[in-house]
């Protein structure tokens, strides 16, 4: 009988003996990484949950032979937006040491490819130090990934679909987010009270100090979400539609299919000892054997 670790994307629905198959397949394990935070008067709470869901989801029904989806890491870092009601935030040593737990356990069970697949912005320098660190402190490879930058890769895709003014469109709660959530969960987007916000520092014309979700200015400030936006939308929320989530989402999963697939195969960059004398003490960071 054929195990059901073939057929099967989510990690939770399997058993202990087919987690066995699944590493015995060499599975690329995806972490969506969230967060429960405003997202303007048009949007609920759980857009950064929706959102990685969603694409990596999308991609374990396509390549469900090749990856595992995890359940989401649900609360991130989000100190920064605690003057809107509803955002949890987790302090980022906790927010950091919980997604290193969980990815040092899927290296001790065998799973030796690991995506954090991010959907909140300020989740980024934690989740790409976390990646770093499960790379030095275990023997599987590990990348971070957001899900918005999936639509970077084809060069002619962003071009194509973006309407928004560039920087600041498609910021937060924006021209891609509300797209995207529109096409994944529109009976939740309240329609009528969509409407575009700016980021007031976008409009000082400063080319050091500017955000975007596909870029940020050179030495950009970034404080108080309260102290440069009224309605925490921090985008051009009016030129979203469902059918441009649509195809933000097609891509996003093509593209994520493509590197999971280019992924699992890849050999692992192998380490190289370079001391004339061999260490004599372990490094203080790394727990495997000498």
């Amino acid at each position: 009988m054929t195990s059901r670790a073939a057929t099967e994307y989510r990690y939770e629905k399997l058993t202990w003996p087919e987690i066995n198959d699944a590493v015995e397949m060499e599975k690329v394990c995806i972490v969506p990484c969230g967060a429960v935070e405003q997202h303007g008067p048009h949007l609920p709470l759980d857009v950064d949950l929706v959102c990685p869901m969603g694409v990596a989801t999308g991609a374990g029904r396509e390549i469900p032979d090749k990856m595992l989806v995890l359940p989401i890491v649900a609360y991130g870092y989000t100190g920064h937006v605690m003057d809107f009601p509803g955002t949890i935030n987790n302090d980022f040593e906790h927010f950091m040491h919980h997604v290193l737990d969980i990815t040092k356990s899927l290296a001790y069970h065998g799973f030796k490819k690991i995506v954090l697949l991010n959907g909140h912005g300020s989740n980024m320098p934690n989740l790409e130090l976390v990646a770093r660190r499960t790379n030095l402190e275990t023997d599987a490879e590990c990348i971070c990934c957001a899900w918005w930058s999936l639509l970077t890769v084809d060069k002619e895709f962003l071009p194509g679909w973006r309407e928004s003014k560039f920087p600041g469109g498609c910021s937060h709660a924006g021209e891609l987010e509300t797209s995207l959530y529109l096409h994944l969960d529109g009976d939740n987007v309240r329609k009528d009270l969509i409407k575009s916000g700016t980021i007031s520092f976008n409009d000082e014309d400063n080319p050091f100090h500017w955000v975007d979700l596909f870029g940020k200015g050179a030495a950009t400030v970034v404080s108080w979400t309260s102290s440069y936006s009224e309605t925490g939308v921090l985008g051009d929320a009016e030129l979203a539609s469902e059918e441009k989530g649509r195809q933000a989402y097609e891509e996003a999963v093509k593209q994520l299919v493509r590197f999971v697939t280019w992924f699992k195969d890849r050999p692992k960059d192998e380490r190289r000892e370079l001391h004339r004398q061999a260490p004599t003490i372990p490094i203080p960071w790394d727990q495997r054997p000498m």
